[in-house]
């Protein structure tokens, strides 16, 4: 027996290891494949001048905003334009990991969007003017910014139902013309009217690395009364929310790890605001709203602002009872919030409008806040 049993024994102690590993060594891959590392990706509209107020160790994708249609081709408005892409990109020399996406469009920038890609040559002429500019400047792909097909959006901008089946067209030639080696995403209203009947999901998102909720601006200058504009959840007095649009595309079948959701450096004020309810939910006029980085010299207790937090919202606003004025915005409590839903949600990640409305690095801006509670906090 003992001339025997030691070899047995350790060909099975060798059967089981390995079988271990195995095991181990295709739960990480899955869980690799099914979970990715969140994304963290900033919007900028910039000349580049002004980089070095950012930590792009915190940052996966910038997005530069906006080239514009010229014709059927994407370009760029200026040679100042060109210049801070070539700024963002010269980044990645610094930050290898980083992801420097062009964007077409932005509010009021897709004037002839509905006009130009309601047609198969211009679709193919613009996938391919998008290709050239990618390869030209190193960069890694495009988001596209039409605010918005089928459904009204900057005011006098063409729109019609022709446009929901050509943003699909125009998401297959780009996709066919990039292949697997550019990026591809688009940015998507947050409220129902475009989540409903703007795009057709089942046809496009298949195509699409992710899509950037823009999950803010719900009550925007527009509004005439107050409200959450970028709350987490919904309320009895306001249906649109972050929750209230990542549910309708989880319900639509999207992959969770290819939803973005949206978050908002500055805030969107209201003045003439009575006092009920703490200014929330009340008729008021729109004024200009404020700067991340402007918040602490700006709502301040010194000049009259209180605090709020919405537990149902899971949002803060600024009431100033003197002045009648206030103000809806994203802080690091409800950054910290969206954040556990990422992971709660095993969402794509989150984005931002825009990185410079954030204070410097290294002085506890909502971008540290971000990176903070996606990495480095126990999920």
């Amino acid at each position: 027996m003992k001339i025997f049993f030691r070899p047995i024994l350790a060909a099975v102690f060798v059967a089981v290891a390995s079988f271990i590993l195995a095991a181990c060594s295709t739960y990480q891959a899955a869980h690799t494949e099914t979970h990715p590392a969140p994304k963290i990706i900033a919007y900028y509209m910039g000349d580049g001048a002004d980089l070095e107020r950012y930590d792009f160790n915190q940052l996966t994708h910038v997005i530069y905003s906006f080239l514009h249609l010229e014709g059927n081709q994407l370009s760029f408005d200026s040679d100042t334009d060109k210049l801070a892409l070539q700024r963002l990109v010269a980044l990645k020399k610094q930050y290898p990991h980083l992801k420097v996406i062009l964007s077409l469009g932005g509010w009021g920038g897709c004037e002839t969007c509905s006009d130009i890609f309601n047609s198969t040559d211009n679709r193919k002429l613009f996938a391919q003017s998008t290709l050239a500019i990618i390869q030209q400047y190193q960069a890694d792909g495009i988001d596209l910014d039409w605010e918005y097909p089928t459904i009204p959006g900057y005011p006098g901008h063409k729109h019609a139902a022709y446009d929901r089946a050509n943003f699909t067209a125009l998401i297959q030639e780009l996709r066919n013309v990039f292949g697997n080696q550019y990026q591809l995403s688009f940015a998507a209203g947050g409220f129902d009217d475009f989540l409903q009947n703007a795009v057709d999901w089942d046809a496009i998102m298949p195509l699409l690395d992710n899509v950037n909720l823009m999950t803010y601006d719900i009550v925007n200058g527009a509004t005439p009364h107050t409200g959450h504009h970028t709350a987490l959840y919904s309320t009895p007095q306001q249906k649109d929310s972050t929750d209230n649009a990542v549910q309708f595309l989880l319900r639509k079948g999207v992959a969770p790890q290819k939803i973005v959701i949206g978050t908002a450096f500055y805030a969107r004020v209201w003045e003439q605001v009575n006092a009920t309810n703490n200014g929330l939910y009340q008729p008021g006029a729109h004024i200009d709203g404020a700067n991340y980085k402007d918040f602490a010299t700006r709502f301040t207790p010194a000049n009259g602002y209180i605090y709020y937090w919405d537990d149902i919202a899971k949002a803060p606003v600024f009431y100033n009872p003197a002045k009648k004025i206030f103000a809806t915005f994203d802080d690091q409590r409800s950054l910290a919030e969206k954040a556990r839903y990422v992971h709660t949600h095993k969402l794509g990640g989150m984005m931002f409008w825009q990185l410079p409305h954030d204070t410097d690095k290294n002085k506890g801006g909502l971008l540290n806040t971000i990176h903070e509670n996606l990495f480095n906090k126990v999920k």
